[in-house]
C-alpha cells in the first residue's frame, strides 16, 4: 500500500520537522509513502479566503493519483480511535485499494469543494491545529494504525 501526505509548502517549525521526519520513518517500515511539498499559495491582506482554499484544492488534487483513495482532513469528518482507523485501512487494503491520500489544507482549511469530493472524510479532533501540526498527527496516527494491524506494542 502506497500513502501519500502531499504537504501545502515546508514544514517551518523544526520540532514538527523533527517529529514528521520520525514518524514518516517509522511508518516506512509498513507502507511506501510520499511526502510532495507543493508549493503554498500565500495569502495576501485583502485575499479571499474561499479563493485561497480552491487554489489550494486544485494543488492538492493535481498531486495525487487519480486511482487514489482520497481522505480529507476536516473538523467534520469521522472521529475514529486508532483501531478503528487501523480496521479502517484493512478493509480497504481488503477492497484492493493501493494508494490513499489524505489531504491536509493549509491556514484557512480546505475547501468545501475539495471535501465534498473526497471518498472519506476524517476528523483528527473537533480541536483546531496548525496545519504543520496536523501533519504530524496524521503520521503518527498512521503509523499506530499499521503497528496495530502488524502486532506490535507501539499503541499500548
Amino acid at each position: 500500500m502506497k500513502i501519500i501526505l502531499p504537504l501545502l509548502g515546508k514544514t517551518r517549525e523544526q520540532y514538527l520537522g523533527a517529529g514528521i521526519d520520525d514518524f514518516a520513518g517509522r511508518l516506512r517500515r509498513f507502507v511506501q509513502l510520499e511526502l510532495p511539498v507543493l508549493k503554498e499559495k500565500k495569502s495576501g491582506a485583502k485575499e479571499d479566503a474561499a479563493r485561497l482554499q480552491n487554489e489550494e484544492a486544485q494543488i492538492l488534487f493535481g498531486s495525487v493519483p487519480q486511482s487514489a483513495k482520497v481522505v480529507a482532513l476536516a473538523p467534520l469528518g469521522q472521529q475514529l480511535s486508532s483501531e478503528e482507523l487501523a480496521d479502517l485501512l484493512c478493509r480497504w487494503e481488503d477492497q484492493g485499494v493501493r494508494e490513499i491520500a489524505f489531504l491536509i489544507g493549509g491556514p484557512t482549511g480546505l475547501a468545501p469543494k475539495l471535501v465534498e469530493k473526497a471518498d472519506y472524510v476524517l476528523s483528527l479532533s473537533r480541536m483546531t491545529f496548525t496545519h504543520e501540526m496536523a501533519r504530524m498527527l496524521v503520521l503518527e496516527q498512521l503509523y499506530r494504525a499499521f503497528s496495530i494491524k502488524a502486532g506490535t506494542g507501539y499503541h499500548k
